[in-house]
């Protein structure tokens, strides 16, 4: 059964602070690739600008990550760009990454 995992999950085609969320990834059996909304990312293996992984059908780069505790997810702080956090993990992400509910 493939591994899932709550990620930060940020698109880095059109800018260095492009659309972001935390959502639940699959990775492949062998870890290549992971899958989240139907799309197929894989490794840019160090080759990325400020990028780590890449959409196997757009070439759009991607940044994705684990969640931090602290909530400074992006790169580049200074961004206040909302982060958007899906429904089905919302809980989760609260209570096992950031250690408290939100308010």
């Amino acid at each position: 059964m493939p591994k899932a995992r709550i990620m930060y999950i940020e698109n880095k085609s059109e800018s260095l602070n492009g659309p972001a969320r935390i959502g639940c990834v699959t990775f492949s059996k062998t870890g290549k690739s992971i899958s989240y909304g139907g799309r197929t990312f894989q490794s840019l293996k160090g080759r990325g600008y400020k990028a780590n992984y890449f959409d196997v059908e757009t070439g759009e780069r991607f940044w994705i990550s684990g969640p931090r505790k602290d909530g400074q997810d992006r790169l580049y702080a200074e961004s206040s760009a909302r982060i958007e956090i899906d429904p089905d993990v919302l809980e989760e992400y609260w209570r096992d990454i950031r250690g408290k509910l939100p308010e």
